[in-house]
């Protein structure tokens, strides 16, 4: 969904590269903080590349809040310091990752105001650092942050990855490996009727003549066919909404990415996107090209994928001015951002889409709130976390919340309404 703000925005790009490719450079320690999401930790990945191969000491965080979480490190660290003594670690830099964050950190990536993917500006700052970013990782990103590979910024990042041979436009779906029934069943970037069933998926290609269920024995016609079949059951859905349609296209007609970890880039996106709510470590860990890190990143995938189709498969429903708001039975809350994606993708004929558990867990009351474009979740949500005592984080366009289990899933609905309302 790249526009003309967005085009401007990258523009400015190398100033503010440089700016913190200095700082980092110069550090004796690097903090990265990362906003739990695909695109933030595709970011993160990036840069711990580009510190470990300038041999700068660095440590890389993932929370729903990185900005207070950057805060707390750095008000510790002070504490920590004797009165009147040199602190030691005085010159160390702290990196907020996070495409919309907003907070007091002196250097963001982005750079504040900026509406590019943070994968495209850490590329850039990774180039200023003089380490190549791994364009593929990067066009995984923008694919997470809702973007185009080549819109947002990123022409130079895929015709990079064109002119290596690392990537190249085939028929079919978007998955991350070649069983493409178990893929397509847990895929987080569908919201279809075979969503979270093996069988129904396996039903699907069989339908169309396939002999086999790995997506390295399909010719170009089954692929095609896939794909159409794909967008019609999509589309078709009992609980699809009209935007359905629509948000199943960037799944079809792949970049297959024959050298990367994972089939394609719109697969790359999906488990970076579901390791970022669940063991963001591993996709650091992938980054690096450490032994084991693929299959324990599918693994974990699959997991995650499983349980968020879980919990769209019955959800209560309730549709306000503005908002469509699903309660849901599940005890993975690592899982609501990604069922509000999907709900606000595929289901929701209102702007935001707000999901809540049904029962508390570990005693806590969760939600989560997703929107295509900058709706304030994040101040929402921050405003709703202080009337309850509770805890929040997130974008102006994706946020969690987390209260007491004392408080009923009616009242926080309606509290995150009226905030929605007041921002």
């Amino acid at each position: 969904m790249s526009d003309s703000r967005t085009d401007a925005a990258a523009a400015t790009a190398p100033d503010a590269a440089n700016r913190v490719a200095s700082a980092v450079a110069a550090a004796p320690f690097v903090r990265v903080f990362g906003h739990a999401d695909g695109d933030a930790l595709a970011a993160c990945g990036l840069l711990a590349v580009a510190l470990r191969d300038r041999e700068i000491p660095f440590r890389v965080h993932v929370s729903a809040d990185p900005v207070g979480d950057a805060v707390a490190a750095e008000t510790a660290e002070d504490n920590s310091s004797g009165a009147g003594e040199p602190d030691a670690d005085a010159e160390s830099q702290s990196l907020v990752v996070s495409r919309g964050q907003r907070g007091p950190a002196d250097l963001t990536v982005p750079a504040r105001g900026d509406r590019q993917p943070a994968s495209v500006a850490a590329a850039a700052i990774s180039r200023e650092l003089g380490v190549d970013p791994d364009p593929v990782l990067a066009l995984a990103g923008i694919i997470a942050a809702g973007e185009t590979p080549g819109g947002a910024g990123s022409d130079d990042l895929l015709a990079a990855a064109e002119s290596a041979g690392l990537v190249e436009r085939r028929p079919g779906v978007a998955v991350p490996t070649a069983d493409i029934a178990t893929d397509l069943a847990h895929s987080t970037r569908l919201d279809a009727p075979f969503s979270g069933a093996v069988d129904a998926a396996s039903d699907l290609l069989a339908d169309l003549g396939s002999q086999s269920d790995s997506d390295a024995e399909l010719d170009e016609g089954i692929r095609t066919q896939l794909a159409s079949a794909v967008a019609v059951a999509t589309a078709t859905a009992d609980t699809a909404a009209p935007q359905a349609a629509d948000s199943v296209e960037p799944v079809l007609r792949p970049y297959a990415t024959p050298t990367a970890p994972f089939a394609t880039l719109g697969g790359y996106a999906d488990v970076v996107s579901a390791l970022a709510r669940e063991a963001p470590g591993v996709a650091v860990s992938l980054a690096f090209g450490a032994p084991g890190a693929v299959s324990e990143a599918v693994g974990v995938w699959r997991e995650h994928a499983a349980a968020a189709h879980a919990a769209l498969d019955s959800p209560t429903t309730g549709r306000y001015d503005g908002v469509f708001v699903l309660r849901v039975e599940t005890d993975r809350p690592a899982v609501l951002p990604t069922v509000a994606r999907l709900a606000r993708a595929y289901r929701s004929p209102e702007p935001v889409a707000l999901v809540a558990t049904d029962d508390p867990v570990d005693g806590r009351r969760q939600a989560a709130l997703a929107a295509t474009e900058p709706r304030g979740l994040d101040d929402a949500t921050a405003t709703v976390a202080r009337e309850f005592d509770g805890d929040a984080g997130g974008t102006p366009t994706q946020a969690t919340l987390t209260v007491a289990g004392s408080v009923a899933d009616g009242e926080l609905i309606a509290a995150v309404r009226e905030a929605l309302d007041d921002d």
